[in-house]
């Protein structure tokens, strides 16, 4: 019984020692992607398949105006990827080193829309617009400077009675009817859906965002970083971003 006691002892050792940790055991790795408010249905769908493709990472975004995000950048708030809304955020980035090798992923270009039904009868980004209430994204935000740029070029002076720091507040403030009409980008129109009515905006295509994405300069991810980069930019990435109305490279 002694000798049976023994061996059964040592067996058991064995096999304590012979475990190794399984892949879920390990602690997952987080990746952190700072991206502008107009991504925000495209970059969650292009997370979840990463995450498929990636056992055990998890990413977590922060949607936000481009100039928003990259002031955060700059304070020091921890990330590893950023997407901003037009090149000259991310040349300010660039500047500052707070981003590595940023790439072209997608353009953009702006539109009207207005609740369903149009009960205001706004026809376009002209006089009609007198006396209505319509919003637009605030100066400094990618979609603000598009704007202002646009209008400029059509010779119309606006008057909001608000100006939203992410693009995906002015088409809130149209959908639920609290605005007339909203400025936003044609894959916010798209996004919304049967919610509202879109009015293409005259010369809108000599307005074009460009949008760009690059790792984060000192980011504790960079291998994932770089992998989150050619992900959006690759085959899984067009594809998505060109469903919801953005033009790829």
């Amino acid at each position: 019984m002694l000798r049976t006691l023994a061996v059964t002892g040592v067996l058991a050792l064995l096999c304590a020692c012979s475990v190794t940790p399984t892949a879920s055991s390990a602690p997952p790795s987080e990746l952190v992607v700072f991206a502008a408010a107009s991504l925000k249905d495209t970059y969650s769908a292009l997370g979840r398949t990463f995450e498929a493709g990636h056992p055990g990472v998890k990413v977590r975004f922060s949607f936000d105006g481009s100039s928003i995000l990259e002031e955060q950048l700059a304070q020091g708030a921890p990330a590893d990827v950023f997407a901003a809304a037009d090149r000259a955020t991310m040349d300010k980035a660039l500047a500052a080193s707070l981003v590595v090798k940023p790439v072209l992923f997608a353009t953009n270009t702006l539109t009207l829309i207005v609740p369903k039904g149009n009960p205001a009868g706004v026809t376009g980004l002209d006089a009609s617009l007198h006396g209505k209430k319509l919003v637009v994204c605030a100066a400094g935000v990618p979609c603000g400077s598009a704007t202002a740029k646009l209008a400029g070029l059509l010779g119309v002076t606006l008057a909001p009675v608000s100006e939203e720091t992410k693009v995906t507040d002015v088409r809130a403030k149209v959908e639920t009817g609290q605005a007339d009409a909203g400025v936003v980008y044609v894959t916010d129109a798209k996004a919304a859906g049967s919610t509202v009515d879109t009015i293409p905006i005259r010369d809108a295509d000599r307005v074009r965002n460009d949008y760009l994405l690059g790792p984060v300069a000192g980011s504790r991810h960079s291998d994932l970083a770089n992998a989150f980069v050619a992900w959006v930019t690759g085959p899984e990435g067009r594809t998505t971003l060109a469903a919801a109305g953005f033009v790829t490279p």
